[in-house]
């Protein structure tokens, strides 16, 4: 199955990457780490056994992070990334998964990727915890974006 060309769309994309952060493991540890350390903070400023000023620095810890993840880091990433800026082509077979755009194509066999995840406008396919590429479900057009999940499905554990 060949998808259409497609481009991203920016703020799909940084959707995607807010995604992507918040489904990593260690930014939820972190999360419920900073969200639980801020109640606690709360709690210790009302019945009066901390100072107003330790209260105000874990309040502006959990600002600064929760602005961090989903704000500034997606922009950074979309910004010096160039593969968001370029035309693709998906192909999906049995085989493998490939990308092409003017300037040449490149495949993965299925067993490359790791796992993969779908966000509302993307599927995400991970060839390590760090490293995946995403393909925009508008790419498919009618049934062809249910072909393609199915076909992931079966080729990429999740």
């Amino acid at each position: 199955m060949v998808s259409s060309y497609f481009t991203y769309d920016k703020p799909k994309v940084i959707q995607a990457l807010r995604y992507h952060f918040i489904s990593r493991r260690e930014i939820k540890v972190l999360m419920i780490f900073v969200n639980v350390f801020a109640i606690l903070s709360a709690a210790l400023f009302f019945f009066k056994k901390i100072s107003p000023l330790a209260f105000l620095i874990s309040s502006a810890l959990w600002f600064v992070l929760m602005v961090l993840f989903w704000f500034i880091l997606p922009q950074v990433i979309y910004a010096k990334a160039n593969t968001f800026k370029d035309r693709f082509r998906a192909e999906l077979s049995a085989d493998e998964f490939a990308i092409e755009n003017e300037r040449g194509r490149k495949g993965w066999e299925w067993p490359s990727f790791s796992t993969w995840m779908e966000s509302p406008h993307f599927f995400h396919l991970y060839f390590n915890s760090r490293s995946f590429f995403i393909v925009p479900k508008d790419a498919f057009e009618g049934e062809d974006v249910h072909e393609a999940r199915r076909l992931i499905t079966a080729k990429i554990k999740k």
